[in-house]
């Protein structure tokens, strides 16, 4: 298959990288690594085995890209208003779009665009970051979660044919937007209350019993609000509330001193998810009558630090995050 990666941070390259590794022919739009990969390559670092692309087509255009099979999109959030222009050059009549991105209803945007029965959903879990440009380093997990955005199970195995003979763990979910509501029961949490509380890991908010039980709370909350959201659309699935929780904080507890991607961002004076990811769950909670109290003011906190001058950010208690870009683990997925 011919596949762009849109996007091409360290998700992007992690797992347009595996895809090429696969045998496709990956195409890659880029900016800041954009010399360094065509001079030099594109190196990933991973405990699933280290891999070289040595000459990957990577170019600064979507012209220069020309028509393709699939479009893996792994932009962030925050970039979605210039998405469509990025990709018309190589949308075709048969071309199919994979959205890799965090929040909720990003799918939609695409859909509008391009056809809901071309547009498929992926979540990634996975804790990845981006070194020297040309580098990438993959530090843990890295599992896949396919949806179709209509739920189309033909559709679907056609993208999980994809990754045949890719070195990714990929599933299926028979709803997407379930998927979604899962990984929001992590994503807004824990991205959320590492900033919160002052811009540390999430190894920090672990320990701290005030922050602990905060996060609680406030996944309880993504679940309820999901629940109702899946109900109103005529899903009959649900999210089991206490085992959610206890698995992800279970496997938040393997993690050590881990931070989210939206913590990164804060910590390098990058937008914030912030409407993606907290608003437009908030959104739903409202129009569906859910009272959602913890989230409202996360996402009122979040929105009022998103776009604050770099030179606050800096953590200095405990072993957590030092300062931006300092020790501790760092993840971009």
């Amino acid at each position: 298959m011919r596949i762009a990666i849109i996007g091409a941070g360290a998700v992007g390259c992690y797992y347009g990288g595996r895809l090429a590794e696969a045998g496709h022919d990956v195409r890659f739009l880029m900016r800041r690594d954009y010399d360094a990969v065509r001079n030099g390559g594109l190196t990933v670092t991973s405990p699933d085995g280290d891999f070289r692309i040595e000459k990957p087509f990577v170019a600064r255009s979507s012209e220069a890209l020309g028509e393709v099979d699939w479009v893996v999109c792994a932009l962030k959030a925050t970039s979605l208003a210039g998405a469509e222009a990025l990709l018309r050059p190589f949308v075709g009549d048969e071309t199919r779009v994979l959205v890799l991105m965090n929040g909720l209803g990003v799918e939609d945007h695409f859909a509008a665009w391009f056809g809901a029965e071309r547009v498929f959903g992926g979540l990634a879990f996975t804790c990845i970051n981006r070194g020297e440009p040309g580098f990438v380093h993959h530090l843990g997990y890295g599992a896949v979660t396919l949806g179709h955005l209509r739920d189309d199970s033909v559709r679907l195995a056609e993208a999980e044919r994809l990754w045949q003979g890719a070195r990714v763990q990929v599933t299926t979910t028979p709803s997407l937007l379930r998927a979604r509501w899962e990984k929001l029961c992590w994503n807004v949490p824990f991205n959320g209350m590492t900033i919160a509380a002052g811009g540390v890991a999430t190894n920090r908010v672990l320990v701290d019993d005030a922050l602990r039980e905060e996060t609680r709370a406030l996944m309880a909350e993504v679940v309820t609000i999901g629940n109702a959201d899946l109900a109103s659309k005529g899903e009959t699935g649900r999210i089991d509330r206490d085992e959610m929780i206890g698995r992800m904080f279970r496997l938040t507890e393997t993690m050590g001193a881990y931070r989210p991607s939206t913590l990164i961002d804060f910590l390098e004076g990058r937008p914030l998810e912030v409407d993606a990811i907290f608003g437009e769950p908030l959104r739903r909670a409202r129009a569906l009558g859910v009272e959602a109290p913890r989230l409202a003011m996360l996402t009122s906190i979040l929105k009022s630090l998103d776009g604050m001058p770099l030179a606050p950010r800096i953590e200095t208690r405990g072993d957590a995050i030092q300062s931006p870009g300092g020790p501790g683990k760092s993840n971009e997925g």
